[in-house]
């Protein structure tokens, strides 16, 4: 984190995200302020607090990107939710104290994973005995140094030079069910979490036996070896250190929640449920413990990224208090013509880039002329200006239909030989312009 300087982070933000300066200098300077919070003492640490962003603009120009990547540049716990869904059931939907468990379980993933990479070799080595065990036991012995017999020292070598995968052995696997099907309607997580370990405990074990081959067998064993090895309570304490810490959670349309200035609201209707997700979102984003199966999450240093359109309701028709918890905002601009050429040909996972190497598993070069490029963003922002605009994700749509033929074509244009493909401004506006007409017409058919 030391090197992970503000002007750094930004720099590898615009390797994927073209333009919102203003948006990933704002996600840049929270991220530093976590390092420098972690370098001071203990007293003063307590006292300073995420300042949470709000990002406005509308969809389509990054604003979950932004806070995507620069969670997977940080390497921290990240969660993703859209606020309207607490409004769908009743008044209230789903527990917003949801959205913490469900980070929680991503930061679980996340230390498992590294765990399992720092046991990988022991557990390997497991792997390898048990499966010999299968295929011959080794002699019974009262001493502990048995010596392995040549057949199965032979086997061993087998094994290792890999020309055993395709037989099969026979597993014995145990699995605990899980209480989630049984319980679906009723919201497993939204449980106590004392109750929810009562339901896990009182949950039976499956024993199976199956024949697998070896290659699968390695799979199955690798994954019970590796949870032998791991220290389960160690991993669910660094997670949870992790996920306080260094979690961010991007809580998108948050202007759903929003109760639009000058509606009347005459004590029912939707306005009560969005108002009532934020007076259950307020003490959340300003901190609090949350319960969860594998102990108590404190929210006070998880980041808080919202965002949203607004455009039926603007950021001062939040409750006050709610506001007050994001004193960062941020405005994305729109994206035009001149973006779209750039968001074409500069990221590394430009959509073009993306074709390219989908239709050369098949064995075609395409190839863009630089006109092409410049054609499907003209298109795109005539969409976008006529239709609904949905910044970026138009160019997807674009693309898709220009490549559809092409796509479904390609393995018997590879067998004819057909194996370079030139995309030429004539060539968008053939397969692309009057789909995008057909689409304006469609606007006024009943």
């Amino acid at each position: 984190m030391h090197d992970l300087t503000p002007s750094r982070i930004v720099t590898e933000l615009d390797r994927y995200i073209i333009g919102q300066a203003a948006a990933k200098r704002a996600v840049a300077v929270a991220i530093r302020n976590r390092w420098r919070r972690r370098q001071l003492g203990a007293s003063m640490a307590r006292e300073i607090y995420p300042k949470n962003i709000i990002l406005i603009g509308p969809t389509g120009v990054g604003k979950t990107e932004i806070a995507r990547r620069m969670a997977q540049l940080t390497g921290a716990p990240f969660l993703k939710v859209e606020a309207s869904k607490f409004t769908e059931v009743g008044y209230h939907g789903r527990d917003v104290e949801s959205m913490v468990r469900d980070l929680l379980e991503q930061g679980i993933a996340m230390v498992r994973a590294e765990q399992s990479k720092l046991v990988a070799q022991r557990a390997q080595q497991a792997v390898r005995d048990r499966i010999l065990d299968l295929l011959l036991p080794l002699g019974t012995s009262d001493s502990d140094d048995a010596v392995p017999s040549p057949a199965r020292q032979r086997l061993a070598e087998q094994l290792d030079a890999g020309s055993l995968e395709t037989r099969q052995i026979e597993l014995t696997i145990t699995r605990r069910s899980s209480p989630s099907a049984m319980f679906a309607n009723m919201g497993l997580d939204q449980m106590d979490p004392e109750m929810a370990n009562v339901f896990d405990r009182l949950m039976p074990e499956q024993v199976k036996r199956r024949r697998v081959t070896i290659a699968e067998a390695r799979r199955i064993l690798a994954e019970q070896e590796t949870e032998k090895l791991v220290d389960q309570e160690k991993l669910i304490a660094e997670a949870i250190t992790r996920t306080e810490q260094d979690g961010i959670i991007f809580l998108d349309e948050i202007d759903k929640i929003a109760a639009p200035s000058g509606k009347a609201n005459n004590g029912g209707g939707p306005d009560v449920s969005r108002q009532g997700v934020q007076r259950d979102l307020l003490p959340i984003v300003e901190g609090s413990a949350v319960s969860t199966r594998h102990g108590v999450v404190n929210t006070d240093h998880i980041l808080f990224i919202a965002a949203g359109a607004f455009h039926m309701a603007a950021v001062s028709d939040l409750m006050p208090e709610l506001q007050g918890r994001f004193p960062v905002r941020v405005e994305l601009s729109a994206l035009g013509r001149d973006e779209f050429v750039r968001i074409l040909t500069e990221p590394g996972n430009a959509l073009t880039r993306q074709q390219q190497s989908l239709l050369a598993v098949e064995g075609i070069d395409v190839e863009f002329e630089p006109r092409a490029i410049e054609a499907m963003a003209d298109l795109a922002a005539k969409a976008n200006s006529k239709l609904e605009n949905i910044g970026a994700r138009r160019l997807m749509t674009i693309v898709e239909k220009l490549f559809e033929q092409v796509n479904f074509e390609a393995p018997e244009m590879a067998a004819r030989g057909e194996t370079r493909l030139v995309v030429t401004p004539d060539m968008v506006s053939r397969h692309v312009g009057s789909y995008l007409k057909d689409q304006g017409v469609s606007r006024f058919a009943l």
